[in-house]
């Protein structure tokens, strides 16, 4: 649906009654809200429709409220989860009266990124591929008082069932560790995926395989195919959509929490990324592992700005429960061909050009999408802009390394606090072409500060375990 027009073909086509406008707030969850089909019109594109934009998170003022939600026709689809036929379009944010781009829209970000691009005429396009693993469990119970706190999951897979009385109990239960791939009945949650991916592919997001992830508790992986900038966000958010609604619908409940159970793998979302200029890749050449000069100079930037991208790429406290040594967690700042202990891999699977690319490990997918890959983008291209050189590469396990040898090797910080002090400290490359704001920066860390606090000022039951008796 590449324009106006098109869109109001879809409706006629499909006889929607209903039009529901979707745009991400700051922190990367979709917001919503619909009218009847009638108020949709190709001019409604261009002016663009009103609504409180200080109700959303870390937005606007009471006194300066208003905003234009501006509907972009190639996003447009028939929701399948709505009991009425409903056309869906994703909006980016305008202020009123000029619209002008609105500082704190996330994909307004993204955009401006893609922009950036440009105006360096070092490429044209930016390509991302994120792969998002999640769980799905069968329930989540979780609350937290003044006197009192818990959570608790469950998975008729997990290994810590093998005991339950299921009436009967049939066994193939998941140790940890052991989800990386086994066949039904041990992988219970094979249709499910299933019916994920062909909706997926049904709404246009090109599925490219699905499977069970390593953790036991329906730890699952779906990989699609990678994209423009903007078009990948815009996918990773239809895809949350998809997979939580359809999980649902089955009874059961998704999480992209990157940590949920303690002793298992988390959910990473690792992003392969390349660049392209008029149709021709840029990150093949005959350097390390296949890659170009321009490729090497932006794996400089990344892991020159890796700690501050962490601020962004992995931003909230549970990320930091995954982000630690032992879990096939990417926490030292290294690049390698293949080695999957480094935070950046050139895959290899593939001697064609087109498949050249690198693959960032720390984010995760509590990442807002947009703002995870415009970071990414920023911070690669400052690389190439400066020549920053990334240093030699790490061949080696790097879990495995002696401790003298491992000291060596930076790592990602070790808290989301000790993430945010380093994108202080380190921003001027966002700010460039104005992708990122002060504004928007400072909006971003003083509220991640709070959630840090938060954690930081409650008792944790395990400390109840190690220290009641004191």
């Amino acid at each position: 649906m590449s324009t106006p027009k098109h869109v109001m073909e879809l409706v006629e086509k499909t006889e929607a009654r209903m039009v529901d406008f979707k745009f991400v707030d700051t922190f990367g969850t979709w917001q919503h809200f619909s009218c009847p089909i009638r108020e949709l019109s190709e001019e409604l594109f261009a002016e663009g429709l009103g609504f409180d934009g200080s109700s959303i998170r870390g937005w606007k003022s009471i006194e300066a409220s208003d905003m234009l939600a501006m509907p972009d026709p190639a996003t447009a689809f028939i929701d399948p989860f709505c009991a009425v036929p409903t056309l869906s379009l994703t909006c980016t944010i305008a202020e009123t009266g000029t619209k002008e781009p609105y500082s704190r829209d996330p994909r307004g970000i993204a955009q401006k990124a893609e922009k950036y691009l440009l105006s360096t005429a070092l490429a044209d396009t930016a390509m991302f591929g994120p792969e998002a693993e999640f769980f799905i469990f069968d329930s989540v119970q979780f609350d937290h008082k003044s006197n009192g706190t818990f959570y608790t999951v469950d998975s008729e897979e997990a290994v810590w069932n093998t005991g339950r009385d299921e009436m009967p109990n049939l066994g193939y239960k998941i140790r940890h560790k052991e989800g990386y791939f086994p066949v039904p009945p041990t992988d219970a949650q094979q249709d499910l995926r299933t019916e994920m991916a062909l909706t997926l592919e049904a709404l246009g997001v090109p599925v490219e395989r699905q499977h069970h992830e390593v953790a036991t508790a329906g730890q699952a992986e779906i990989d699609f195919r990678f994209d423009t900038l903007v078009t990948t966000a815009d996918r990773m958010m239809l895809f949350k959509y998809v997979i939580k609604n359809i999980a649902r619908k089955h009874g059961k409940t998704v999480t992209f929490m990157p940590k949920p159970l303690f002793g298992d793998n988390g959910s990473g979302m690792h992003t392969h990324v390349s660049l392209w200029k008029k149709g021709r890749p840029l990150f093949a050449g005959a350097e390390y592992a296949g890659l170009s000069p321009m490729a090497l100079g932006f794996i400089g930037g990344i892991l020159k700005h890796a700690k501050a991208l962490c601020a962004l790429c992995s931003p909230t406290t549970n990320s930091y429960k995954r982000l630690v040594p032992g879990y096939e967690a990417p926490v030292n700042l290294a690049y390698s061909a293949r080695n999957r202990s480094a935070a950046i891999r050139i895959p290899t699977f593939s001697e064609s050009p087109k498949a050249k690319r690198i693959e960032y490990r720390p984010p995760d997918p509590s990442a807002n999408p947009y703002l995870a890959c415009a970071a990414i983008l920023m911070a690669g291209l400052d690389g190439v802009l400066n020549k920053i050189d990334p240093g030699e590469p790490m061949d080696k396990n790097l879990y495995e390394l002696p401790p003298e040898e491992l000291a060596r090797v930076p790592q990602v910080p070790g808290s989301l606090g000790e993430a945010l002090d380093h994108l202080e400290a380190d921003c001027a490359f966002l700010l460039k072409g104005d992708v990122f704001t002060r504004d928007f920066l400072d909006t971003w860390i003083s509220h991640k500060r709070k959630e840090h606090d938060a954690l930081r000022l409650r008792p944790h039951p395990y400390e109840f375990f190690l220290y009641y008796d004191v």
